[in-house]
């Protein structure tokens, strides 16, 4: 039986006036698939996001998020959890009062809310501090309290960038639990980082963007046969050897490595 998609696009492209952010893109995420979105600086990826949260309106394609088309953010909003690189919190509240708002703004029944910020917040190891102005948070903190308001609602699908920003290792290694287990839930976590460490260690599959245009795919397994990489090779390997010129390139000349094609 097929697998149902939570995230699809079909020639995803946006432009800004001369400039193509992201060209044709085309993704068939499963339920319940950790997919890690790879790609340097400027490849598109804030861009992918931002057309996959209904932020941004793509110049032309398809797509759709749990079902809905990501040209409706009213449909797609119940649906999702998405964590920015820069949360959107405000300094003045607490972490508690902040979590509180956003519950309200998702309809969440009061008493749910209490119990979903109580469990997160424990989990994240943020309670002591949850009645304290975010304005005295560190960097790490105020990702903790972002990423516990992209959760809260328990979403379809999980759009996270850079979620380990900031964090210590303790924190950093509960993210990459709670995105093991949220996808062992059916739950479908779309990660973009440039931890790689942390994509290899959670990721089902792995797509690597470069210029705007998809270069490779597959699982990070899968990757390493195709690129003929050795056993001892690591994601960060093949990052790095199908975002260079070269290798880019080579897609007007397809060899068996698979370098410069979409794999």
């Amino acid at each position: 039986m097929a697998e149902d998609l939570a995230i699809t696009t079909d020639d995803l492209t946006k432009e800004y006036g001369d400039t193509t952010a992201v060209s044709d893109l085309d993704l068939a995420i499963p339920e319940g698939h950790v997919y890690g979105f790879l790609g340097p600086n400027g490849a598109g990826k804030t861009t992918t996001i931002r057309m996959l949260t209904a932020l941004t309106e793509p110049t032309s394609g398809i797509g759709h998020v749990a079902g809905q088309p990501i040209t409706n953010r009213q449909a797609i909003i119940p649906h999702i959890g998405y964590l920015p690189e820069s949360p959107p919190i405000y300094d003045e509240l607490t972490a508690r009062e902040q979590l509180e708002y956003h519950g309200g703004l998702r309809d969440m029944d009061p008493a749910e809310i209490e119990d979903r910020i109580e469990e997160l917040l424990n989990r994240f190891d943020l309670t002591s501090d949850a009645d304290d102005r975010i304005s005295t948070y560190s960097k790490g903190m105020k990702q903790k309290t972002g990423l516990i308001q992209a959760l809260m609602h328990e979403p379809d699908v999980v759009i996270l960038d850079e979620p380990t920003s900031g964090l210590d290792p303790r924190a950093a290694r509960t993210v990459r639990d709670t995105v093991t287990e949220l996808a062992a839930g059916d739950r479908t976590v779309f990660l973009s980082t440039h931890i790689l460490p942390v994509v290899e260690k959670v990721a089902t599959e792995v797509g690597i963007l470069y210029d705007g245009e998809l270069v490779a795919e597959g699982s990070p397994e899968e990757l390493k046969d195709r690129m003929e990489a050795g056993d001892e090779s690591t994601l960060e390997d093949i990052f790095l050897e199908v975002t260079t010129d070269d290798a880019y390139e080579a897609d007007e000349s397809p060899n068996d490595t698979g370098v410069g094609q979409s794999v």
